[in-house]
């Protein structure tokens, strides 16, 4: 039987990758990424490692886990709740 399911609404924490910003992305994710050459960063995830360019989002999900997402996916996904200074 076919049946139709909704997204449960999730925030998420999330940091822009800028080319510059490793050291927060590093405390961020909880020091699984790693900072490459030519603004380029690895990322850890539950599902093995992903690259991350300049300017994609860097989210931690609701288990704790960080991830990439490019910037039109994210946009199309998510929308701004708040600003977090924590």
């Amino acid at each position: 039987m076919e049946q139709r399911y909704r997204k449960k609404p999730v925030e998420v924490e999330v940091v822009q990758w800028t080319g510059d910003n490793y050291p927060e992305i590093e405390k961020f994710c909880t020091k699984n990424a790693t900072c490459l050459v030519a603004g380029e960063l690895y990322i850890e995830t539950l599902e093995g490692g992903h690259h991350a360019s300049v300017g994609d989002y860097i989210i931690r999900g609701v288990q704790g886990e960080c991830y990439p997402c490019k910037p039109g996916i994210f946009h199309s996904t998510y929308e701004k709740v708040r600003d977090f200074y924590g």
